[in-house]
């Protein structure tokens, strides 16, 4: 085979990466009942998420127009406040809305990720379509039409994320979120699959945020609002390449020298462990009962189970054992001061000492008054973590996508609990029918949190059959969120 040429301006077919998005996005036909039903929960879920995010002022502050007066009225609405905004920034206040207090659903593979993340941008960009369509005598996008495009955005970050690591070359996840942001705004747009390779490309060839602020020392609140910024930036390549017929860029991937490969993922072309269906909707985490990085989920419900048999006597522990997956020994193993709140809600030995000392983990529990209390960092200098082996091995495993962590606590007098072990926490799949309630009473109990009665109650009688919710025009239905 010759060399590359590098002077040759002989412009390359599509990059087969970009065909297989358009493909699947345009021609794909969901049809998983199992996937319907788990999107409606993850819309619900979501939504509540983001109600619960209003409680927090450096949440709220990110949610307007990006300069004062900057509304777009008849635009995107964004939950739970007054605004009215383009359906660019408005994807980026719903995106970190919904990402802020890390309690919407996770996706753990090769990378990790929040496929409900995507909601920031096909929620704005949906409501600016069903809201314009309403002005103009046009048909209107209905919830179930936002379900689909929810179960193709999931597909394609979760598909990515099951092979290729772009945490191991230091790039975050968020990275996904544009991708599968882009490929499904740009079809709701109206554009066909060209476009959507276009747009894909554009995305692509923004390469990658880095990792910098979810990791010690650096760890803090832009992780956040990353995945919202990821959210933007999908709504304007898709806004781009079918309202402005930009150019796309056919080897974005595979360019010698200039492509993602080459400059991104050390020469390494993606790998795919299965085709694009609704795997990943029907097999994805809920974060149902604990704000907490998902690699410690089952960490905190260990703590919680122990809590009753070491309340009393925190003073009396010499030492506490936490072993977890590979994972999360290398993203939420910390020692030392921790600077803020997003620091916390990463770090394994205070998202297991406050529940062991309090009995409780909520958001509030990472904010700097309980932060104070000196328990906690005592509790910490006592915990040694490690590796199991065997909880990373189900971790990778297909067929289980366990997230196991044990732990145990030992005394002074030479006693100790019960190792308490978890395989999988209650928002697996595996335990869809003890979660869904307990997700549910989450979403109304958020709604009351921040909404008047009489929006709550609406919502409540719009979500209470599927077939309600799914006929819904959806500006009808994110119009009972908006103040």
């Amino acid at each position: 085979m010759s060399a590359h040429d590098i002077r040759s301006a002989v412009r390359p077919d599509p990059d087969q990466p970009l065909v297989d998005i358009a493909d699947y996005v345009i021609d794909h036909a969901v049809d998983s009942k199992e996937a319907y039903d788990t999107a409606r929960y993850m819309l619900l879920d979501s939504l509540g998420t983001a109600m619960l995010a209003m409680k927090f002022p450096e949440c709220v502050k990110h949610l307007g127009p990006v300069v004062p007066g900057a509304t777009l009225p008849g635009g995107a609405r964004v939950p739970g406040t007054s605004h009215e905004l383009d359906p660019v920034q408005a994807a980026f206040a719903i995106g970190t809305q919904i990402r802020w207090l890390d309690f919407n659903d996770t996706w753990l593979a090769a990378e990790w990720g929040h496929p409900s993340d995507n909601l920031g941008s096909i929620l704005a960009v949906g409501d600016y379509l069903s809201r314009k369509a309403e002005r103009e005598g046009g048909q209107p996008l209905t919830v179930r039409d936002v379900l689909g495009y929810a179960i193709k955005a999931h597909e394609i970050q979760g598909c990515y994320a099951l092979l290729n690591s772009f945490n191991r070359v230091g790039q975050d996840h968020v990275i996904l979120v544009r991708l599968a942001s882009t490929a499904v705004a740009t079809a709701m747009l109206g554009g066909g699959k060209e476009q959507i390779v276009t747009a894909v490309s554009h995305s692509w060839i923004d390469n990658g945020a880095l990792r910098t602020y979810r990791h010690a020392p650096n760890t803090g609140p832009r992780k956040s609002w990353a995945a919202g910024d990821a959210c933007r930036r999908a709504v304007t390549h898709a806004i781009n390449a079918v309202y402005r017929g930009v150019a796309g860029y056919p080897s974005a991937l595979s360019a010698k020298t200039w492509g993602f490969y080459d400059v991104a993922f050390k020469g390494n072309a993606f790998e795919f462990e299965r085709p694009f269906g609704s795997y990943v909707m029907e097999n994805v985490l809920f974060k149902i009962s604990y704000p907490a990085e998902f690699h410690a989920q089952t960490a905190v419900e260990c703590a919680m189970e122990l809590h009753g048999q070491v309340a009393g006597k925190i003073d009396q522990i010499e030492k506490i054992v936490i072993e977890t997956q590979e994972a999360g020994c290398r993203i939420i193993d910390k020692t030392g001061p921790l600077a803020n709140y997003a620091d916390r809600d990463h770090c394994i030995q205070y998202m297991v000492a406050v529940p062991l000392i309090f009995g409780r983990l909520v958001a509030s529990d990472y904010n700097d008054e309980i932060a104070s209390d000196p328990r906690i960092d005592a509790l910490r200098d006592k915990m040694v973590v490690s590796e199991n082996p065997q909880f990373t091995k189900d971790y990778f495993d297909p067929d289980r996508r366990y997230i196991g962590n044990s732990v145990q606590v030992f005394f002074k007098d030479g006693t100790s609990t019960d190792k308490v072990s978890i395989d999988y926490p209650i928002g697996h799949r595996k335990r869809r029918a003890e979660g869904i309630p307990v997700l549910l009473r989450k979403f109304e109990s958020a709604m009351r949190d921040h909404l008047p009665a009489h929006r709550v109650e609406a919502i409540l009688e719009a979500t209470k059959t599927p077939e309600t919710l799914d006929a819904m025009p959806l500006h009808h239905f994110l119009g009972l969120f908006t103040l």
